[in-house]
Parts: C-alpha cells; sequence; structure tokens
C-alpha cells in the first residue's frame, strides 16, 4: 500500500503542478478534448438510437411482427394449433392476419396503393404492443362490422377522407376490378378510425380491416377452408431470443403434424433494413470516435513532453530506488486522472443531456433564433423597412422531418463503451509516452547536478 500511496502523492503533485504552469495547459485540453468526444458521442449515439428503435419497434409491433406462420391452417384445425402455440413459454401474444394490396379511392380524384390488413374484431386487446403504436387521431378501432376500415392519417389526408366517409378498396386478388356484382359491392367501406403510428410509410399507406373481410378480397370465404392467405403474427416475451422461439414452435408443429408450416424470424425478412441501421452506427461510432485519436496523440505529445522536462527528478526516484515501472506508473497516473476527470465529465453531461434532450433542443433554437432576431433588427435598422418574417431555425423542423418530438434513448453498455473508449485513449497514450523512463540512467542524468 505505500508504494501505491507515494505514486500516486507524486503523480498528483505532478498533475497539481503542471495545471498552474500556464505555459503547459495540455492537461487541461486533455481533459476537455476527451470530455467533448465522450458527451458528443453519446448524445449523438442517444438520438440515434431514439430514431432507430422507433422504426425498428414500429416495424416488429404493427408490420412484422417478431415470428410469423405463413399459410396458417384457418377453421377449427387453426383455432386448435393457435391455442397451443398461445400455451407456449417464450410467446406473448399471437394474432391471425390477412394482407390485402389494393387501391383505395376517396374524396380526391385518383387512386393510392396501400397495403390493408386483414385482423380480428378484439386484435388489440390480444396485441398490446401494435395498440401501443397505434395511436388513434380520430374514430375508434372497430372491425366489428365487415365494412369498417381504418387508415393512417396521412392516407387519409391523400383520400380527402374522414371518419364517417366511405372509401372505395379494389383488391389486386380476386376477380374485384369490374363494375357490376359482388366485387363492386364489396369494395366499399367506411372509415371509423384514423390512426398515426409516427412511421411514415404505415401512415400514408396502411389500413386495417375485418379479418373475414380481407378473405373475401382475396377470393377466400370464412368457411372455404383456404389457407394460403392467412397468416399468424406472434410476439414473444423478449425478441431477443427469437432463436428459442422458433426451435419451441418447430417442436409443437412437428407434434401437430404441421411441418409443413415456415416459421421466420425478424432478422430473416427484415435482414437488409437492420442491417443497414448498424452499418450506420457503427460508421457513426468511428467517425465520433476519431476525437479520441486526435485527444489522445495530444496527451501523448504532452507526456512524452512532461517526461523529458522531468528527467531529473526521475533521475533522483530511480537513484532513491525507485523501480522503472514504479516511475513509469507515475505518468500512467497522470493519464488515469486526466481520462477519468474527462470521461466521467463527459458521460454525465451526455447522459444529463440525452435525457432531457427536448429542453436542450429548445434552449439551442430559441439561442439561434434570438441571434438570427438581433441580426434581422440590425439589417432593417440599417437597410430600412421591417425584418423578414419567417417560422424560425428549428433543427428537426416538423416540416422537414416526420417527428412530433426528438427521441432519445441511451443504452447502457453503449454509454460504458463510450466511456472506455474516452478513459482508455488517455490511459494508453499516457502508457506509450512514459516508456522514455526505461530509457533514463540516473548516473548520466545526476552526474552534474
Amino acid at each position: 500500500m505505500a508504494f501505491q500511496r507515494w505514486i500516486g502523492f507524486v503523480a498528483v503533485r505532478y498533475f497539481r503542478g503542471r495545471r498552474r504552469n500556464r505555459s503547459s495547459p495540455a492537461p487541461v485540453l486533455g481533459i476537455i478534448g476527451i470530455a467533448t468526444g465522450v458527451l458528443a458521442l453519446t448524445v449523438i449515439i442517444s438520438v440515434m438510437n431514439g430514431f432507430q428503435l422507433g422504426f425498428i419497434e414500429s416495424i416488429l409491433e404493427i408490420s412484422s411482427y417478431h415470428l410469423r406462420i405463413e399459410s396458417f391452417p384457418s377453421g377449427e384445425r387453426g383455432e386448435e394449433l393457435l391455442v397451443k402455440i398461445i400455451e407456449l413459454p417464450a410467446i406473448k401474444s399471437a394474432v391471425p392476419f390477412r394482407d390485402v394490396q389494393g387501391l383505395a379511392r376517396g374524396n380526391h380524384p385518383g387512386q393510392r396503393g396501400v397495403v390493408t390488413r386483414g385482423l380480428g374484431p378484439d386484435a388489440l386487446e390480444q396485441d398490446p404492443g401494435m395498440a401501443s403504436k397505434l395511436a388513434l387521431e380520430a374514430g375508434s378501432f372497430n372491425l366489428e362490422d365487415g365494412g369498417n376500415i381504418i387508415l393512417g392519417a396521412e392516407l387519409a389526408r391523400r383520400l380527402e377522407a374522414r371518419v364517417g366517409d366511405w372509401i372505395s378498396l379494389v383488391s389486386v386478388a380476386g376477380d374485384l376490378f369490374g363494375t357490376e356484382g359482388e366485387g363492386a359491392a364489396n369494395s366499399r367501406f367506411f372509415v371509423t378510425g384514423i390512426f398515426r403510428s409516427d412511421f411514415y410509410e404505415y401512415d400514408l399507406g396502411w389500413a386495417f380491416i375485418n379479418i373475414n373481410r380481407a378473405g373475401i378480397l382475396n377470393g377466400v370465404t370464412p368457411d372455404s377452408g383456404g389457407t394460403s392467405d392467412l397468416s399468424l403474427g406472434i410476439k414473444l416475451k423478449n425478441r431477443w431470443q427469437d432463436h428459442a422461439g422458433v426451435e419451441q414452435l418447430r417442436i409443437l408443429l412437428e407434434e401437430q403434424g404441421e411441418e409443413g408450416l415456415k416459421v421466420s424470424s425478424w432478422r430473416d425478412y427484415n435482414r437488409a433494413f437492420f442491417g443497414a441501421l448498424r452499418t450506420e452506427k457503427l460508421f457513426m461510432f468511428l467517425l465520433v470516435g476519431l476525437i479520441f485519436i486526435v485527444v489522445g496523440l495530444n496527451i501523448f505529445q504532452a507526456q512524452r513532453r512532461s517526461v523529458l522536462e522531468r528527467r531529473e527528478e526521475i533521475g533522483l526516484l530511480r537513484a532513491m530506488g525507485a523501480s522503472d515501472m514504479a516511475v513509469r506508473l507515475v505518468f500512467v497516473w497522470d493519464g488515469f486522472i486526466i481520462g477519468g476527470l474527462g470521461a466521467g465529465g463527459g458521460m454525465i453531461l451526455g447522459l444529463l443531456i440525452s435525457f432531457n434532450i427536448q429542453t436542450f433542443f429548445t434552449i439551442l433554437e430559441g439561442t439561434v433564433n434570438f441571434f438570427i432576431s438581433i441580426l434581422n433588427l440590425i439589417s432593417s435598422a440599417f437597410m430600412g423597412g421591417g425584418g423578414v418574417a419567417g417560422e424560425g431555425f428549428a433543427i428537426f423542423s416538423p416540416t422537414i422531418f416526420y417527428i412530433k418530438a426528438i427521441p432519445s434513448r441511451p443504452i447502457p453498455h453503449e454509454v460504458l463503451i463510450i466511456f472506455l473508449f474516452g478513459f482508455l485513449s488517455a490511459l494508453l497514450s499516457a502508457w506509450f509516452a512514459s516508456g522514455r523512463v526505461s530509457r533514463t540512467r540516473p548516473a548520466e542524468v545526476l552526474r552534474y547536478e
């Protein structure tokens, strides 16, 4: 313990002594540089996680589900199998559905392509995850009647349809393009609700109808026994344990004689999209991580200069019996202090901003708009006339970005990795810079002292 105490004591003395030396601001700049890098990377990654996880959860909760079984059997056979699937330990919920590709027409001239998903009347009760992602702007999510339809907010705006209006929906499957007979009659739907998911593709191109009506649009009646268009969307208690869920389903399907049913995971049918998001985050880590490389090089140069400037003190410590490693640890402690203060301070500030990101951007935008108004007043005073009216500066303007609020989700293990990046950049720089200590000879240094 005495060995460690004197090393820390000398290191702190060196660090404080250099801070009082105005000609050597390197330690302070090192701390500021590391803190800036950790703060920036923490906030950027948190906001990126907010956007990415928002997209991923919207896809998994509304569209893709965690697991999916295609060509699921209908009738009593399907109901019995559904009960057994819900009883599996890894399964949270299971909802049958049908997808219909079609064209919708409302009060506005022209047509819009729409993905219409057929669900049971109790779909939201059976699938709370989807219910949490669908915010009803008007009406209700009522699929009791086969003629009801719930539109996405942007789709309703494009069709100029409101709750209580009638729209036409024509399926690309089945014989529904005629103007006579049952096909034409079945293409009329009554708008009972308008939803918003904050995912533009769904709000613009999705609608929900009764599952039996969707079967009719696909050319399948409820009693026909057709199975080709029916699917089963499954939510897991933990979506990251999808491999275990797939294995449990495969065993159950084999026991029930349904080996022909294919079970797919969210990793399979969203591989390209999720891979692109992962690559985007990796490159963001690398780009912002360049800050740590620059700061680390500055610390390395500062530590090397410190070793040269303290050759006499190093020689004295060596002459008093200190080993090469002990003297080297004095300078490594210096890097430890710089890295700890910089990375710790940056992480605290970064988390503070990340958890209050809305307030932070509000203050930032207010400050920018204040200076813009000052510049407008100055320009109007010199050039005459009133200032230029505008909506004001916004970093994420709703007119450009399809968001209502800026999301931010710090992930603990990623924050820890960022902290370690900053801390280790200072520590390793000090370690390599202190290598000159081993080449210091006490006799040569103290010969003329």
